[in-house]
């Protein structure tokens, strides 16, 4: 059965875009991100070798812990607070229901 989520994404000008994302095709949220056309590079297409896709989790999500590639990007990656997360390593599901995300700055 189809379900879209609805996730906030609040842009580097601090636009907030309300977007709404499949839960039934095996995205991510950089994918996401891409299909909206907003200014994420993803230069390595989601293989967590790049932190072009690096976004901020503004809202109350558990998203479980970081995996050792995207920990690993990170500590080499600018711009990286607590709240750091890549896009391409965020399955889209239903409990991402009202998730909130800033992207970071360009690297």
């Amino acid at each position: 059965m189809e379900q879209d989520v609805n996730i906030t994404i609040i842009d580097r000008e601090g636009v907030e875009h309300l977007v709404q994302a499949p839960t039934d095709m095996n995205m991510n949220l950089m994918e996401v991100c891409k299909a909206y056309e907003l200014p994420v590079e993803a230069v390595c297409g989601g293989m967590a070798m790049c932190a072009t896709c690096q976004v901020y989790i503004k809202s109350d999500h558990d998203l479980g812990e970081r995996n050792d590639d995207e920990q690993a990007m990170l500590w080499e990656a600018l711009h990286v607070k607590d709240n750091s997360r890549l896009g391409c390593q965020i399955p889209i599901t239903t409990d991402l229901e009202g998730l909130v995300v800033e992207l970071a700055p360009e690297q």
